[in-house]
């Protein structure tokens, strides 16, 4: 059985360890947990790692976030996967910080970066893992916020976070979804 686990985000400096750029922090974080270093393939960065008799395929797209369906879709098609082999991971406004919600399907909720993927692959029938970044903004600031970067104490919080969410994903793909929500889907 393979996955390809999407982190979602924006390539450059200017975004880097910034909220909406979970989705890579995350991967970046797995790489040190695997041991696994990402090289720049098709469509963004890319690593595999070998759990439990499973292939996992990492993509952190180079598409910017409002394109990330270009490189989901490429992957989906080159590693012969369905819907429910991927999962992507990103930021949501509509969770407080610290928060964790894994969905086998859904809507698009009003981020760019999914409705790009339901749009390129034909479908929401794909995990995604949403990780809270709350919504504490002033109106009219929300892209500040989104790319704004961590407090202090919101990335002090962060390692007990990605390692929750690594446990997810391993229980994922060894278990199945249903477990691995079990795990997540708590505060």
């Amino acid at each position: 059985m393979k996955y390809l686990i999407v982190g979602l985000g924006n390539i450059g400096e200017k975004y880097a360890h910034t909220r909406h750029n979970v989705g890579f922090d995350f991967l970046d974080y797995l790489s040190e947990q695997y041991d696994m270093k990402f090289e720049s393939d098709r469509f963004g960065m890319y690593a595999t790692h070998k759990y439990r008799g499973r292939n996992l395929h990492f993509l952190k797209p180079d598409t910017y976030m409002n394109l990330s369906g270009n490189a989901v879709a490429f992957w989906m098609k080159k590693l012969s996967l369905q819907q429910h082999q991927i999962l992507i991971v990103t930021d949501d406004l509509n969770l407080p910080f610290g928060t964790l919600r894994m969905r086998t399907k859904g809507s698009d909720g009003g981020h760019n970066g999914l409705k790009s993927v339901q749009e390129k692959i034909a479908g929401s029938k794909y995990p995604r893992l949403r990780v809270g970044i709350s919504a504490d903004f002033s109106e009219g600031r929300q892209v500040d916020y989104v790319l704004g970067e961590w407090t202090a104490e919101e990335s002090e919080a962060l390692p007990a976070l990605f390692e929750k969410m690594q446990k997810g994903i391993e229980e994922m793909v060894f278990r199945g979804i249903g477990m691995a929500m079990n795990h997540v889907n708590t505060k």
